[in-house]
């Protein structure tokens, strides 16, 4: 360590053109003399957001009270900026930050491969970003030209340039980024999730390598604190709540004040004390904003407070000029996003870890098109939920469908054993059931029908499937069954949805949302009310977060 520290201070600040006697440093004192009418009390005010997933519009919203799910309207970039605004307005030490997931999650997002994003985000006026898992849905140039159309800095410590046959180059972005507030400097540190090859389409992140926060997360809290000798260092991430926490609790953390998460949507209303950090994480869709103030004296931070503001568009009224950004960018696609295409007869949604109505209403459809024993939705989380209208119904539209499935994926069908089957699931409950929390993919559970199953979530792997039937029939392993999947683009011929060794994999002539369309143009209005194709054994069904044993409710 002592070594390590040496080379910092010697090596390092050498480099940058600063001579200093060996094992000395600037100290708060020395900073705060050559900043002398710098002022040195006040509160210091960092704002989040994060998982916005392109929902520029308020929507509804789904909270859960009184043990029930309740709904309101919240979001939307326009009321987003006038909160912001007012905040900035009253305190001019205010700092904006958005952990990822901007350009993914909207038909409008994927008409113009995210450009119409830029300038709204650009208006907000937002002081650093770092990329989501999803930045990547266009594929490695187009991410690196949107995140590089941003004013603001991109920060990430563990995306590198695959220089082939697995070589790393150079991070794609800056590691980390510093800011000086009333003579308090805050470094900022961020890592997106380094499983992003596997969780989605490989095809998106070809040509860059992501490495594991632990490979170099000490190395660089000692240059923010030795180095930039910051008084409050804060880790951006975009690795979901259970990696978070088992990030907090590595001794790696140690020199982390905060971290800020995203991915998993969590609505975190009271900082999460791990062993060498706290965490926060302000939900998803814009419908609300994490808030920490920092109380400064006489250059010196003596307080804390964490706030998780929903953003209400009666409260906070809509900014004219992100508002007519909105509307500019939206008209030529208008006709098509609010295309009537269905109507339900019961709110469409996706919270809960086991079983969602806008996921039943998927594999409702997939089944009626394709036919094969079972079929397979993936276990997303984007897309906010949609209530009955004043006719009792759900408006379904082009552009809401676009907000569940975002990429049209082709159709793919093949065949599996039972066994194959069996081992696919105890993974797949794996995924979003670990013990261990690093081991927690960012999804829920997958979707299915034409199977049914039992299951344990909070037990080892290769104990917790119970009881599988397919048609009615318990599971034969021997015998083989039919499945269909989305496509995922640069999988292997033989993989479907994650399930290795698939024979005859076919890819069909039609897309998710062709099926989508098809089966709502016949069937409208649709009833997908939960059926319990899957069953926990060992928890409520009500399940609403993968995360367990810390001070933490999503509602």
């Amino acid at each position: 360590m002592n070594s390590r520290r040496s080379f910092i201070q010697k090596g390092l600040l050498a480099s940058a053109g600063i001579s200093l006697a060996p094992d000395t440093s600037l100290g708060t004192e020395e900073r705060t003399a050559l900043s002398a009418d710098t002022p040195t009390n006040g509160t210091i005010t960092l704002l989040q957001t994060t998982d916005i997933h392109c929902q520029i519009h308020p929507h509804d919203e789904m909270f859960w009270e009184d043990n029930q799910p309740v709904f309101r309207k919240t979001g939307g970039y326009a009321h987003l900026a006038t909160m912001i605004n007012k905040i900035r307005k009253e305190n001019p030490h205010t700092f904006v930050i958005d952990t990822g997931d901007m350009y993914q999650g909207s038909e409008l997002s994927v008409r113009t491969q995210g450009r119409a994003l830029v300038p709204i985000l650009n208006t907000i006026n937002y002081d650093l970003y770092i990329p989501g898992n999803w930045e990547v849905v266009y594929y490695k140039a187009q991410m690196q030209k949107l995140l590089g159309a941003l004013h603001a800095p991109k920060i990430c410590a563990n995306m590198y340039h695959d220089l082939g046959d697995g070589n790393k180059g150079e991070l794609i972005f800056q590691p980390y980024h510093t800011v000086y507030i009333l003579r308090i400097k805050i470094g900022f540190l961020s890592y997106t999730d380094h499983m992003v090859p596997k969780r989605q389409s490989p095809a998106y992140s070809k040509g860059i390598l992501y490495t594991k926060p632990e490979e170099n997360l000490k190395y660089y809290v000692e240059i923010l604190r030795e180095q930039e000798q910051c008084d409050f260092v804060i880790l951006l991430s975009h690795l979901g709540l259970s990696q978070q926490i088992a990030l907090g609790n590595n001794p790696d953390c140690e020199g982390v004040d905060y971290i800020f998460g995203g991915d998993t949507h969590e609505r975190i209303r009271k900082p999460i004390k791990c062993k060498y950090t706290k965490i926060v994480e302000p939900g998803a869709f814009g419908s609300f904003i994490g808030r920490l103030d920092l109380t400064v004296k006489d250059g010196k931070i003596t307080g804390e407070k964490y706030q998780l503001l929903e953003v209400d568009p009666e409260k906070h009224p809509a900014d004219k000029e992100v508002a007519q950004l909105i509307a500019a960018n939206e008209k030529p696609f208008q006709e098509n996003i609010y295309k009537e295409i269905g109507k339900s007869t019961v709110p469409l949604y996706r919270y809960f870890v086991v079983e969602n109505t806008m996921d039943t209403m998927i594999v409702d459809a997939l089944k009626w098109k394709v036919k094969t024993d079972i079929v397979i939705s993936n276990g997303f989380r984007f897309c906010p939920p949609r209530v009955p209208g004043k006719d009792g119904m759900v408006s379904i539209t082009e552009g809401y469908l676009f907000d569940m499935l975002p990429v049209d994926s082709p159709v793919r069908t093949g065949e599996a054993t039972g066994q194959q089957i069996k081992d696919w699931l105890e993974r797949e409950l794996e995924n979003v059931f670990a013990k261990e929390a690093s081991r927690r993919f960012g999804g829920w559970l997958i979707r299915f029908k034409g199977m049914t199953i039992e299951f344990k979530a909070f037990v080892p792997m290769g104990e917790k499937v119970q009881k599988v039937e397919i048609g009615g029939e318990l599971l034969d392993p021997n015998k083989t069954y039919t499945m269909c999947a989305c496509e995922r683009e640069g999988d292997p011929e033989d993989v479907l949805c994650r399930m290795q060794g698939v024979k005859n994999a076919t890819t069909q002539n039609y897309t998710l949302h062709q099926a989508m369309k098809e089966y709502l143009a016949v069937n409208s209005p649709v009833t997908p009310t939960l059926r319990q194709a899957a069953k926990i054994v060992d928890g409520p069904q009500t399940l609403l977060s993968q995360v367990w044993g810390v001070d933490y409710e999503f509602r």
